[in-house]
């Protein structure tokens, strides 16, 4: 068994890739990515600290190592890497669910995974469509042109989330802003202050929650079954309130907005689903491995693993290059290609093992209700500006457009 540094076709130490950066087309990964698509299945980095990790950039490797347990999510570990300071600001709080590893994390997760089914999810069609038609609704009252995120792209999912997990959305423009403050914030105190600001709103809502029973969201019944019974204490259902609401409406709201802003920039595979609608699943999930938003997920072994003929270190951090593991050659033909007729439910675009996105079914059915109303009741939707001036978001966040300047 050889050590990575040993091996011939790896990057060697010295000459690094920094990770993350920017992306030049919110479609495609970084072009400095290129080098990590030729060194599969891993690579070392840099990170913005200077630290040097391992990236994994094969699909077959990356599904192994996400599934094993020698790989730990605790952010709260010594050593946990950080592809940005903002995640450095959350290691003193509690963390939930995507940050911690089991027995806890099978114990929170087993508590939500009712409200997060294939069944629950298809029961919320209707709602979710509902939701779909106001918004569109609003948006060609208004007339064109509009700008889509706020339009459309974000209070589809905001006001999912909220119905779902009972949290009025009389309050969205004070949780999208600290949503965004947290995930994109320009300093440390700003992120520590949107992350203050999220857990006394959510705290203040779970003590009313418990003073006033009936709801019938899935925070009314975490505080009455849960909390009430002693399960979970109060911190802990307020950080799985946390990146419930966050996780619930972020991600979706960038898929929907980027997801529109690439078929626009493929009207063939959009004419493809104009004719045959029944393709909108299929299209879906491969806009969710062509567009790989959450590029960068964190891990740190607790013991050596050997991988490949390499050796990850007890201790070393781990980063996932989804977009990149996403796009892999040996697995995907033409992976730089939509096609929504290729098999792609086996992408880490949703992660994969006991941590796979636990709201990956209401995802896809908002995903596949939002871009398929948008693109039928408006097919005359088009760019207002040019492509190149369309402003997406910094590669260390969760991509997606920060506006989307549309008319019909």
């Amino acid at each position: 068994m050889t050590d990575m540094t040993d091996t011939a076709d790896v990057r060697p130490l010295s000459a690094p890739v920094a990770f993350p950066q920017d992306r030049t087309c919110p479609f495609q990964p970084p072009t400095a990515y290129d080098p990590l698509r030729a060194a599969r299945p891993l690579a070392r980095v840099t990170l913005y600290d200077g630290r040097t990790v391992w990236l994994v950039t094969g699909r077959d490797v990356a599904r192994s190592l996400l599934a094993d347990s020698r790989l730990s999510s605790d952010r709260m570990r010594p050593g946990y890497p950080a592809t940005s300071p903002r995640i450095v600001a959350f290691r003193d709080r509690r963390a939930a669910l995507l940050n911690v590893d089991d027995p806890e994390h099978h114990a929170q997760r087993r508590m939500l995974v009712p409200s997060f089914t294939l069944k629950r999810a298809a029961a919320l069609r209707p709602a979710i469509q509902r939701i779909v038609d106001e918004c569109l609704d609003a948006m060609l009252a208004q007339g064109p042109p509009a700008e889509l995120v706020n339009a459309f792209a974000l209070p589809v999912p905001s006001t999912v989330i909220c119905e779902l997990l009972g949290v009025p959305y009389a309050d969205h423009e004070f949780f999208e802003e600290q949503s965004r403050r947290l995930l994109r914030g320009r300093d440390l105190d700003e992120v520590r202050d949107a992350r203050d600001q999220l857990d006394g709103y959510l705290g203040a809502l779970i003590d009313r929650k418990s003073e006033s029973p009936g709801g019938d969201g899935v925070l009314d019944a975490l505080v009455h079954e849960q909390l009430r019974e002693g399960a979970v204490d109060r911190e802990e259902a307020v950080a799985l309130a946390t990146i419930l609401l966050v996780a619930g409406h972020e991600t979706t709201a960038n898929m929907i907005s980027l997801g529109t802003y690439t078929l626009l920039q493929h009207p063939e595979r959009l004419a493809e689903l104009r004719a045959d609608p029944s393709l909108w699943p299929a299209a879906v999930d491969e806009l969710m491995r062509m567009l790989s938003i959450a590029d960068g997920l964190l891990r740190q072994a607790t013991q050596d693993i050997e991988v490949d003929g390499t050796t990850i270190r007890a201790g070393e951090g781990v980063v996932f290059a989804t977009s990149v593991i996403n796009r892999d050659g040996e697995v995907y033909a033409e992976p730089d290609t939509l096609d929504w007729h290729r098999p792609t439910r086996h992408h880490v675009a949703f992660g994969f093992g006991v941590h796979q996105c636990l709201g990956q079914n209401l995802a896809r059915a908002e995903m596949e209700i939002a871009l398929r109303s948008l693109f039928e009741r408006v097919p005359g939707l088009r760019l207002d500006v040019a492509p190149d001036e369309v402003r997406f978001k910094p590669g260390d966040t969760i991509q997606g457009m920060l506006d989307l300047p549309v008319a019909w």
